[in-house]
């Protein structure tokens, strides 16, 4: 009688359970993926883009290729900007920021001063050079920099090699400084806002980029209306993009290839096209040495 009890106690408590068994079955054929992680949960790629833009322009201009990369690597992507070259130098050097893409006289003092990585550089009308234009209010009568002596001049990074080094030079060959040479100069911190001051009146004279002169323009023709170009800088090895000596490599290895194979996707290719770019390719180091020189020259003490 017992025994019988026990049994039915038993039953019971089975068929109590009947309603749930079907949650304790496991078969072990019926995978289903992991459900992904939210973005909370991963560790965001963070680019920095140095100051040759306005923010708000950086932000228009590299907004697309962002939003490409987070997709591609299924990670948010972090825009990273500090108003100097030397502030996103920084940045590199101490690991906070994964990518950068910086200026030629950026990268020529982060390789030296901590190894920074170049990785890649893009390439525009099928070359990876760039220049320094030294452009003038479209009404003015200057038709070099020696016209432009006692005038208002705008650089635009201390560290940058077309918006500084190079029309700091070029008052050197005049035998002066840019002290003497000019009523008074200022930092506008980015060179479509150096244009800008141009074309307002603000400075009779800058030197800049010449990839943004040709982007700014395209997007604002009035700019070209207002402003000319009155001397070309030979060629300058065209700004890069790098990463810092801490890198890791995965990553390092993962934003090349998305990279470097934008140029064979449709939707990358029309990323490219937006910054008027070709493609994203390898290059050598040595193609930065003109900057070194110029950086040299201007670096070498004045001989009276």
């Amino acid at each position: 009688m017992r025994l019988f009890l026990l049994c039915g106690i038993l039953i019971g408590l089975l068929t109590g359970c009947a309603p749930h068994a079907s949650a304790a079955v496991i078969h072990l054929n019926d995978r289903q993926p992991l459900p992904e992680r939210s973005a909370t949960d991963v560790v965001p790629l963070r680019v920095a883009v140095g100051a040759v833009t306005s923010p708000q322009g950086t932000v228009d201009s590299y907004a697309p290729l962002l939003d490409y990369l987070g997709r591609k690597l299924n990670r948010p992507v972090e825009l990273v900007q500090r108003r100097t070259y030397a502030e996103v130098n920084d940045l590199v050097k101490i690991g906070f920021v994964d990518v950068a893409l910086v200026c030629t006289s950026a990268y020529v003092a982060g390789k030296r001063d901590f190894d920074m990585q170049l990785l890649l550089a893009p390439e525009v009308d099928g070359r990876t050079v760039y220049y320094s234009f030294l452009i003038v209010p479209a009404t003015s009568e200057a038709r070099s920099l020696a016209d432009l002596r006692g005038k208002v001049f705008a650089f635009t990074d201390p560290m940058s090699t077309t918006g500084h080094n190079y029309p700091k030079y070029l008052v050197m060959q005049l035998g002066e400084t840019t002290e003497s040479f000019f009523a008074r100069t200022f930092f506008t911190y980015s060179h479509d806002d150096a244009i800008r001051a141009v074309a307002s009146g603000l400075a009779d004279g800058a030197a800049v980029d010449s990839l943004v002169y040709d982007y700014a323009i395209e997007r604002e023709p009035e700019l070209a209306q207002r402003t000319k170009i009155i001397h070309r800088s030979d060629p300058f090895g065209i700004p890069p993009v790098v990463t810092g000596p801490q890198a890791r490599p995965q990553i390092v290895a993962e934003v090349r290839d998305l990279l470097i194979g934008m140029a064979a996707d449709p939707e990358g290719q029309q990323i490219l096209n937006g910054l008027n770019i070709d493609r994203f390719i390898t290059v050598e180091d040595r193609i930065y040495d003109s900057v070194r020189q110029l950086e040299a020259q201007v670096a070498a003490p004045t001989v009276k």
